[in-house]
């Protein structure tokens, strides 16, 4: 089925971005792959490129753009191309949002060049070893010391989290936390107290940096507040669709090329003197994940215009990323197990493609949040 969402102008976009990937990204990716982090000078690349900012405001060296359509494109691209490393979903759609619509002009004026030319390099940090997806369990605290807040606790499984020059962290700023008591404080690169601990080695994605970091008596400036004191529940809950919707276009597009590339090795690869394609199984398995495939790409393509319009709820884009990343997950296993042996050796991208795209239905609320969320709309 053609899809109906895209202009000419969304086109030349990925066109652009299909370039940058070609000539600033996958040259150097396996090499950022080994040493466990993406070079800084890929982000201001990035950033020279215009694919930073999409939606910032051009007087603060964006793209004025809030055409959230922009953005798949970018996801979409680089999900293809195997290159989850350079995160620019996170800096763009997950962080970018709380800095152009929390932010005061003051902040704005000191955060968003630098954020939209690639200098300055974003992270959020809400989950600590002991609370992930649960906010309540949140004990990271920021007390008030008059002209500042003196901020301590950890976080961990922080994306770009050893690159960040600015981190928004997740403290509680009265006692009782929770839905009432939380606050986002900015903490920016060199602060003292603010350390960085192990760059995570994870089972996937190995490029794209994801750390620990600790906040030891940590003196916040007031003026690093963003947002509302205590608002910081609203805050995240407003901005969780956004997110959720990202992880979901990535989960779609990665299942529709791993059909790709597995479609053209069942016709290839041969099995008892013909392709394994003449199989009638393979044939069926086939049949279903791209039944699956073009059902959910209906469903996705219409929470994204509906996001673009600003009519999407949380629900729906609860359903999005569950259903999108489970089916991922699915598509993987099964197209690993269609290439047999081969699907296990790490130069295939089916392999790859495995053990990156594990952490969808992790990250961005889980599965079984994500249930639980659309659940609870049904039965109130």
């Amino acid at each position: 089925m053609k899809r109906q969402i895209f202009s000419a102008e969304h086109e030349a976009f990925r066109e652009t971005v299909r370039t940058f990937l070609a000539k600033e990204v996958l040259p150097h990716y396996e090499e950022w792959e080994k040493d466990g982090i993406v070079s800084r000078d890929a982000w201001l690349a990035a950033g020279k490129q215009g694919l930073l900012g999409l939606a910032v405001p051009e007087e603060y060296g964006g793209g004025g753009n809030a055409d959230f359509r922009y953005s798949v494109v970018l996801s979409e691209e680089f999900t293809r191309a195997g290159a989850a490393g350079l995160a620019l979903g996170l800096h763009n759609d997950i962080i970018g949002p709380y800095l152009t619509s929390l932010a005061t002009d003051d902040q704005k004026r000191r955060w968003l060049p630098g954020f939209c030319s690639g200098e300055i390099i974003t992270a959020i940090a809400m989950t600590e070893p002991g609370a992930g997806s649960d906010l309540q369990g949140i004990r990271t605290t920021a007390v008030d010391q008059g002209d500042h807040w003196l901020l301590n606790g950890s976080k961990t499984f922080i994306s770009n989290g050893i690159l960040a020059d600015l981190v928004i962290v997740v403290a509680k700023t009265s006692p009782e936390g929770g839905a009432k008591g939380l606050s986002l404080l900015v903490v920016e690169r060199g602060t003292d107290g603010f350390e960085r601990g192990r760059n995570l080695d994870k089972i996937g994605q190995k490029s794209q940096d994801t750390a620990e970091l600790f906040f030891n008596d940590v003196r916040v400036p007031k003026e690093n507040l963003l947002g509302e004191l205590d608002g910081a529940f609203i805050h995240l809950m407003t901005n969780l669709a956004q997110e959720r919707m990202g992880i979901a276009v990535a989960g779609i597009a990665a299942a529709e090329y791993l059909l790709e590339i597995t479609t053209t090795y069942v016709k290839e690869r041969e099995a008892f003197g013909r392709p394994l394609s003449k199989l009638q199984h393979i044939r069926f398995e086939i049949a279903e994940m791209a039944t699956e495939c073009a059902v959910t790409r209906a469903f996705l393509d219409r929470c994204i215009v509906d996001h673009s319009n600003g009519e999407l709820d949380a629900v729906h884009a609860s359903m999005a990323k569950w259903w999108a990343t489970e089916l991922q997950k699915r598509v993987a296993d099964c197209c690993l197990q269609l290439h047999g042996g081969y699907g296990y050796m790490t130069e295939y991208r089916v392999a790859k493609a495995f053990t990156d795209g594990r952490i969808q239905t992790i990250y961005g609320g889980t599965t079984e949040i994500m249930k639980e969320i659309i659940g609870r709309s049904l039965l109130a």
